[in-house]
């Protein structure tokens, strides 16, 4: 079936690439590589009716510009996905705004990084059923077997794919304490040896730890050329926030998001205040930047 891409990056690129393959007609539209449409007009004017526009862009203003762009263009029955890492209450939103175009809005959590093109992407779709199953096509070929699913009404997909980060936080800080753990021990251990045994009969198996031998493979035990600064991209602020809303408690995942916080310090102040604190009531010594 037909379908517009907005945003040719890591994924959208490889998530259009991936559709083509199955067969599907991609018409495309990033104004910073080669596409098919100069402008979303141009995108418009290429789709034929009922039209479904696919937005694979950063979460925040630009897909907030971007879907009011589309709801200016789009005619009434046109459906519009929004498959980036959108706020599940920006997308309720969007969805009402939409409906009051007649124009359908879809989410869809979309997981697979750079490995999607191949493995396939696991996508959480919440929507309306009429655009939902009307785009089961292109969700069915985006994902491996088993990997999709119509997860709810407005907002659910984003809700689902919020959650799944805030857990992949958890895990990811899981392996980084146990290996740190192993690294500091007396024992000379291997941990890119120990990383690949733990792949196979092991209960922490898992495609995070096959990554994480790889990249033992690729850098060396020590990671020497990666720097220990950690991003996180708003999914695990919000589940925590949806957390607290529910009375619902996440010390793990909170835990895994203040980690990331602290790896982003060269020397954390919190530290000082703690270390000037026990010289002050025990007389304990403190190391002073010439002891650096």
């Amino acid at each position: 079936m037909q379908l517009g891409m907005i945003g040719l990056g890591r994924m959208g690129g490889n998530m259009t690439a991936r559709l083509e393959q199955a067969g599907h007609d991609l018409r495309t539209y990033d104004p910073n590589v080669p596409s098919t449409a100069g402008s979303l007009e141009e995108l418009r004017d290429q789709l034929a009716a009922p039209r479904a526009f696919w937005m694979m862009v950063r979460a925040g203003q630009i897909t907030d510009d971007t879907f009011h762009a589309l709801l200016e263009l789009a005619d009434p029955g046109d459906t519009i996905v929004d498959g980036g890492n959108s706020n599940f209450r920006d997308s309720q939103r969007r969805y009402a705004e939409a409906q009051e175009r007649g124009v359908h809005f879809v989410d869809a959590g979309v997981s697979g990084g750079i490995w999607g093109l191949k493995a396939g992407y696991c996508l959480m779709v919440g929507g309306d059923d009429e655009p939902v199953s009307r785009l089961e096509p292109i969700f069915v070929d985006l994902a491996p077997e088993d990997g999709y699913a119509h997860v709810g009404g407005a907002g659910a997909g984003h809700f689902v794919k919020m959650v799944h980060n805030g857990i992949e936080y958890g895990l990811m800080q899981a392996y980084a304490e146990g290996f740190e753990v192993l690294r500091s021990s007396d024992f000379e251990l291997d941990l890119e040896q120990i990383a690949g045994i733990w792949r196979y009969g092991s209960v922490v198996r898992s495609w995070l730890l096959e990554l994480l031998y790889d990249a033992f493979a690729q850098e060396g035990s020590g990671l020497e050329q990666i720097k220990g600064y950690v991003e996180d991209s708003g999914e695990g602020r919000w589940t925590i926030l949806e957390a607290l809303n529910e009375d619902v408690p996440v010390p793990v995942i909170t835990a895994a998001l203040f980690a990331r916080f602290a790896s982003r310090q060269d020397e954390s102040f919190a530290a000082k205040v703690n270390a000037a604190l026990r010289n002050q009531f025990g007389g304990h010594a403190v190391r002073t930047a010439k002891d650096a």
